[in-house]
């Protein structure tokens, strides 16, 4: 049931007054909720600004048109935050954790992602969903009085399990966990704070999730047409996106191929939004929930694309994973980018004391430990940064053009 701005919000919306709190207990503040308090501590993180210099398809210095890490981040709080408005959420607590979601990513996207999980595959591998809860519970040293940024349980929850529960009511894990197992930091965590990782999450992380699936279909897009990856003609061929591109024609013929392109990344936007209003009204009506509590128990998520929405989703992804991700071009510096993050990776193995000291105290005799410490290093790393380290201690460094 969507709500038009102003109206009262949905009985099954997040309530930061009701906020199950903090592991830390702090004392309120006069001026902010917890829910917007956290979007603050989000957005002051070192973290957060490195974001600016982490890859989202194409590496920085290919372009200052291009998406990064921060400026898709910024695109899918947008989203979110109009998402949570039309359907009487929580605009808080979207807005955190669609700050929040890509903190976990290493340098060089994916590319990076996969180069660390291979280094750290006898020591339970590297997950972004993982590293981002590492950074937020732990990894962040602002406070005085503890580590991370100690972020009400409402968003910790939902930078978790936005995708959906990890395991089942017996603990068993499920989905894309089923094979490896919870990441040991999560499973961890959730011991000292129960995330209930069984259960879905709030309302507002489910929107925060297809804020990100819409911004990733639009402006990848955008940045693939850029870079000549592809045609507004190749990529009418997915029925969806086709459909929009006959409604400009019709509309403006003769339109410029920039405004065309720009009409048609915004019309994707707007059509998915409505989409997703008008199916959550329908979710909703089914399931009657009267809490977010009845949110977090349902069956199934109740913020989604309608079926045939779904299905003009899948089709954009399938096209720009074979065409885009997938291209020549962009896997020959992805694969580039692989080897810096593994060679950095092998380099502080071998050679601890080239690790800034901090990143060297209080490291055990564990393997495991040691490895995992050497990963949240490269991890906090920006592409340029990386390839900064990557020159000091390595002849040739790959220039990922």
């Amino acid at each position: 049931m969507a709500v038009e701005p102003g109206r009262e919000r949905a009985v099954y919306a997040a309530n930061p007054a009701q906020s199950r709190g903090r592991l830390h207990a702090e004392t309120t503040s006069p001026t902010r909720n917890a829910f917007r308090r956290d979007c603050d501590r989000i957005i002051h993180s070192a973290a957060f600004r490195r974001l600016a210099h982490k890859t989202q398809v194409f590496v920085y210095h290919e372009g200052d048109h291009y998406r990064t890490r921060l400026t898709h981040t910024l695109e899918v709080v947008q989203i979110a935050r109009s998402l949570a408005r039309a359907l009487g959420l929580d605009e808080d607590l979207a807005e955190a954790l669609a700050l929040a979601h890509d903190l976990g990513h290493p340098p060089f996207g994916h590319a990076g992602e996969r180069a660390l999980d291979e280094c750290l595959s006898a020591s339970g591998g590297f997950d972004h969903n993982a590293q981002a809860l590492r950074i937020v519970t732990d990894l962040e040293r602002r406070y005085a009085a503890f580590d991370g940024l100690n972020l009400s349980w409402e968003t910790l929850e939902g930078l978790v399990k936005h995708n959906g529960p990890l395991t089942n009511r017996e603990g068993t894990p499920v989905g894309r966990y089923a094979r490896h197992g919870v990441p040991a930091a999560i499973a961890a965590y959730s011991k000292i704070q129960d995330l209930e990782l069984w259960s879905y999450a709030s309302a507002e992380a489910q929107v925060a999730a297809l804020s990100d699936d819409i911004a990733y279909d639009a402006h990848d897009i955008d940045d693939g047409l850029r870079a000549d990856l592809f045609t507004l003609e190749d990529i009418s061929a997915a029925p969806f996106v086709g459909g929009i591109l006959a409604d400009i024609d019709r509309e403006h013929p003769g339109l410029e191929t920039a405004r065309r392109a720009h009409e048609l990344v915004r019309r994707i936007i707007t059509r998915m939004i409505e989409d997703v209003i008008a199916e959550c009204g329908r979710r909703v009506a089914m399931l009657r929930p009267r809490s977010a509590a009845d949110v977090r128990e349902a069956p199934r998520p109740i913020v989604g694309f309608s079926p045939a929405m779904d299905k003009a989703d899948r089709d954009i992804k399938g096209f720009l994973y074979a065409r885009m991700y997938r291209h020549d071009r962009v896997m020959r510096v992805m694969d580039d980018a692989e080897g810096v993050v593994r060679d950095l990776f092998g380099h502080y193995s071998a050679t601890p004391a080239d690790l800034p000291e901090e990143w060297r105290e209080g490291i055990g005799t564990n393997d495991s430990d040691y490895a995992r410490r050497i990963a949240d290093y490269i991890a906090g790393m920006t592409d340029r940064y990386a390839l900064i380290e990557h020159t000091k201690y390595f002849k040739e460094t790959p220039e990922l053009r």
